[in-house]
């Protein structure tokens, strides 16, 4: 079952990187931010989105937003035959920010107040199965959700990481708060910010192999498919080797210590409210 909840994580850190770029010149620095900032717009079809290196890159900057938003007008005419053209500088232009910013690119929405919005959706003990993806993408789209809140025993690894790449892509956070296995933590590894309560539990094991990789040899191709998504991921893609070594029927509780230094969650939170 799948249902809305109004989160807001508490004891939260948020993601950082330790290294800023030097800027570029100023217009250089506004048409990147205007080119980020027309990502998460376009995303989400919402003019209350932005990117959260946007925020910071115009404070740190001093750029004005009325400055950030007539530069994304101008480049929506400028490339208005060229819309895929668009797409790949903007996607670009929110990784150069998070260099600049030494912050993860993440989808930042406002309330019609001015306000953030906190929403995250809720997914508690569903398995993962054909149709998964797509009917949690309409719903955190529906929802206007700013983030997953996941607790799943697995299913459908193909399924897990088609949302995965969809939350990485378009700047989503995860989060466990119960219990996160298998195909599960796919999904957990696509937030663009990870997260785990103390009480959560993550556990890992050899999954089922899906009948194209019957042979000895499909089923290590699949474990090097497991280490890839991971290491796609910025995860420790050991991750999956660990995994592989678990029988089926078992689960290796990974303890948060060890999940942050693999980076298969970026911060422990005492909860939600």
């Amino acid at each position: 079952m799948i249902v809305l909840t109004g989160l807001m994580l508490t004891g939260c850190v948020p993601s950082e990187r330790p290294d800023a770029a030097t800027p570029p010149d100023r217009e250089t620095l506004l048409t990147t931010t205007a080119s980020c900032h027309l990502l998460r717009v376009g995303q989400t079809n919402d003019v209350a989105a932005t990117d959260a290196t946007v925020i910071i890159a115009a404070d740190k900057y001093h750029l004005s937003i009325t400055a950030i938003v007539e530069r994304a007008n101008r480049m929506v005419k400028e490339y208005e035959r060229r819309p895929s053209d668009l797409i790949a500088r903007a996607m670009e232009a929110c990784d150069q920010l998070a260099e600049l910013t030494g912050t993860a690119p993440a989808l930042v929405r406002f309330e019609s107040d001015g306000t953030l919005r906190t929403t995250w959706l809720r997914i508690d003990g569903v398995e993962i199965t054909p149709g998964f993806a797509q009917r949690t993408i309409t719903e955190l789209r529906l929802r206007k959700a700013i983030g997953l809140v996941i607790n799943s025993p697995g299913g459908s690894v193909d399924e897990a990481r088609k949302l995965g790449r969809y939350l990485r892509a378009n700047g989503l956070r995860t989060a466990v708060d119960d219990y996160c296995a298998s195909a599960c933590i796919d999904v957990l590894a696509g937030g663009v910010e990870r997260y785990a309560t103390q009480g959560a539990r993550i556990g890992v094991h050899q999954s089922k192999v899906p009948p194209r990789y019957s042979s000895h040899e499909g089923g290590q191709l699949y474990v090097a498919d497991a280490f890839l998504y991971l290491r796609e991921m910025g995860v420790d893609a050991d991750v999956a080797i660990a995994a592989a070594t678990v029988p089926n029927d078992r689960v290796l509780i990974i303890s948060l210590a060890e999940a942050l230094s693999a980076r298969l969650i970026t911060g422990v939170v005492e909860g939600f409210e």
